[in-house]
């Protein structure tokens, strides 16, 4: 099959008899070619099936108008919460996105940052991989003057710009209201603390017990992956454990709902026997019976923010070293699973 001539400008230009800088302002609706004239070229454009050369424009300006996201997975809510308010942005502005996730592993983030920076993104928005321990791959990016921002995963560099919320602040009012439910003792179900968020969530459970002088049990902190699957795996320990427990804080509320459909299938009654925080305000939370009380993790306004960041910079309308960390107010949802006292 013989591949049809891609037209040009100056296709445009022989068929209308006008010049070719006149044709190249008419597409860019350029006022100093009259208003005949430009729907002239745009209509003899769209007769000829002329299409617009992004890519050549771009190598002039030494720019791709495109941003790239890396994530450690899309399938969670509060990552496509993330990307979508990162694509509200994006598409005001007019950049695309190339998103790609690290599928929780730090060879998959190096790799994708290498194809981010290959394909000459103008800017990076990154949340870390669970097993990510040094920011040495985004150093290329830095030497090139190209942005990067983290969100949710990130490290203390003060390189970087890092969007966050107070994750050990919710963390200690979760487990402090569990406590003032009655709750003595509170296992927490957690992923191995390696990033900031789950090193965080642990020292405001900590600092929750301390404070109420409960005496703090490694033994009582259960480490997975925070899938629904983890979470069944975790009330599985937790059937085991003499005591039984009386309140869970879980760091994300897929596996809170997975430990919770566990332990309720056994015949423990929530929150009567255990009562249950979870962390993210995913839908699956108002979902599960009881309802979840959770953290509101504000994931559209991370991205939101992320987005307008890094663009102010790409524009000279903000400076990316003005702020070294951004921190988002999250919420602390009280719902049925933590209420052991009554009220009202």
């Amino acid at each position: 099959m013989i591949k049809e001539k891609e037209i040009t400008i100056y296709d445009i230009a022989s068929k209308l008899n006008i010049s070719i800088a006149t044709v190249s302002r008419a597409l860019k609706d350029d006022p100093v070619v009259n208003k005949k004239t430009r729907k002239k070229v745009f209509q003899a454009a769209e007769e000829m099936s002329y299409r617009s050369n992004h890519f050549a424009r771009n190598l002039r300006s030494q720019k791709t108008q495109t941003i790239g996201v890396i994530v450690p997975k899309l399938n969670s809510h509060f990552m496509s919460s993330v990307i979508a308010g990162i694509e509200s942005v994006a598409n005001a502005k007019e950049y695309n996105l190339i998103i790609s996730q690290s599928s929780e592993s730090v060879v998959q983030e190096i790799a994708s940052a290498k194809t981010m920076f290959n394909s000459r993104v103008d800017g990076l928005l990154v949340s870390l991989a669970y097993d990510t321990d040094d920011l040495s791959h985004f150093e290329i990016f830095r030497k090139k003057n190209i942005p990067v921002i983290f969100f949710d995963r990130v490290m203390t560099d003060e390189r970087y710009t890092n969007i966050v919320i107070e994750n050990k602040k919710v963390a200690y009012e979760a487990t402090a209201h569990l406590i003032e439910q009655g709750c003595k003792k509170i296992v927490h179900i957690t992923a191995i603390p390696k990033q900031n968020v789950y090193k965080e969530r642990l020292a405001g459970y900590q600092q929750a017990l301390e404070q109420y002088q409960i005496k703090f049990d490694k033994k009582n902190v259960i480490f997975g992956n925070l899938s629904q699957e983890a979470g069944e795996e975790a009330a599985a320990l937790i059937m085991k454990m003499k005591p039984l427990p009386d309140g869970a804080f879980v760091a994300n509320d897929n596996c809170a709902v997975g430990c919770m459909l566990a332990l309720k299938h056994a015949g423990i009654q929530i929150p009567k026997d255990i009562a249950f925080v979870g962390f993210n305000n995913d839908p699956v939370s108002k979902v599960i019976e009881p309802n979840l009380s959770t953290i509101n993790y504000p994931g559209y306004e991370m991205g939101q923010t992320a987005a307008n960041n890094l663009i102010g910079h790409l524009n000279g309308t903000s400076s990316i070293e003005t702020t070294n960390t951004i921190i988002l107010r999250s919420e602390f949802i009280i719902r049925e699973s933590s209420l052991k006292k009554k009220t009202g």
